[in-house]
């Protein structure tokens, strides 16, 4: 039995109906398993950027700290620009914990259609690990000549030998424990000093390690996910592929409302993120017919993160015998389900596991 300290930011949209099913379904399954979470509620979000000019206190990186882990919804609207609502949240905690790690399962679930053939789709299991804190996503450039015709924007990469040596480390290790193979997405033939640069890195580190490791250009690896997903295993990639092809990735697999996340601090020294792929989805919100599985798979991520590994395998099995039924899957997936019809489902399967 286990017992953490977790903090809540529901968010914006459909962040707080996925956060309510969360609640539900964990309301049940922790008392089965002995297992406790002391919830902290945040209400940090673009409501509390158009309120207070924010979009969390000035201390809120120090409050987040004082818990073992963040589980959060979803951030955006409409009427805040995307820069604000991710870099006065988002960035700063990965940053700011040291979430280098963007750890990003795929897989191809039983009962959900994939907009491939049938024998493309089948037995698609892959890890995506993400760089998360540096790469493409840089603080560093500016706009020059606002309002002239002479208007420019920079905007620079960065990348570290330790930041790429450290993502690799995670990458290969999990490679190890698979199928030892790994796939690194790169586009040195194009960008000619930060990707020959990340991959004379990742070939130093996958040097030690028993990994058979291919180089793939970003552009033609997208092609080869659709054309033939399963022959690959653990895909490691910079800020801006990782992103960009894990989305790719869970679209292949029947749709983004499935996809989890876990932004991890692999040191344990700081609060790990973890957090549906999704974002706010504002043209649903408040209609009840938001996905809550990628939440509901990334907080089995985040109980297996905690230690607690029965709590996270029952979840995950709820969830997996969810989705093989229609009447039972929301719409993104071909079903006729509400979130509500969902959440009830995961918590039947749960509580019909432990009679």
């Amino acid at each position: 039995m286990s017992k953490a300290n977790v903090a809540q930011i529901a968010g914006d949209g459909i962040g707080v109906e996925v956060m309510d099913s969360a609640r539900a379904v964990l309301d049940v399954l922790l008392p089965l398993t002995g297992d406790t979470i002391v919830w902290t509620e945040l209400d940090w979000s673009c409501e509390r950027y158009r309120k207070r000019g924010a979009m969390m206190p000035a201390d809120g990186l120090d409050v987040l700290g004082r818990h073992d882990a963040v589980l959060l919804g979803a951030v955006g609207s409409p009427d805040v620009p995307d820069h604000i609502s991710l870099w006065q949240l988002l960035i700063p905690i990965r940053r700011t914990f040291n979430q280098y790690v963007n750890l990003r399962p795929v897989r191809a679930l039983e009962g959900v259609p994939s907009p491939l053939r049938p024998e493309l789709a089948a037995d698609v299991d892959i890890v995506i690990v993400r760089e998360n804190t540096e790469g493409e996503y840089s603080e560093v450039g500016g706009r020059f000549g606002t309002g002239t015709p002479l208007e420019s924007a920079f905007q620079q990469s960065v990348f570290t030998r330790v930041g790429v040596q450290r993502v690799a480390h995670y990458a290969l290790e999990k490679a190890v424990a698979r199928s030892g193979r790994v796939t690194v997405a790169t586009k040195s033939n194009g960008i000619v000093h930060t990707m020959p640069f990340w991959d004379e890195t990742v070939r130093e580190v996958a040097s030690a390690y028993p990994v058979t490791a291919t180089f793939e250009h970003v552009d033609a690896l997208a092609a080869k996910l659709v054309m033939r997903a399963s022959s690959f295993d653990v895909v490691l990639a910079s800020n801006l592929f990782g992103d960009i092809l894990s989305d790719l990735a869970a679209g292949l697999c029947g749709s983004i409302g499935i996809a989890p996340s876990a932004n991890i601090d692999p040191t344990g020294q700081f609060p790990s993120m973890f957090e549906p792929v999704h974002g706010s989805a504002p043209d649903i919100a408040g209609q009840g017919r938001a996905n809550p599985v990628g939440m509901l798979w990334s907080v089995v991520m985040m109980l297996e993160h905690l230690g607690m590994l029965r709590a996270s395998a029952l979840l995950m099995a709820a969830v997996e015998q969810t989705l093989r039924d229609p009447g039972t899957r929301t719409a993104d997936v071909g079903g006729h389900a509400d979130t509500r019809t969902v959440t009830a489902a995961v918590i039947e399967h749960l509580t019909k596991e432990q009679s």
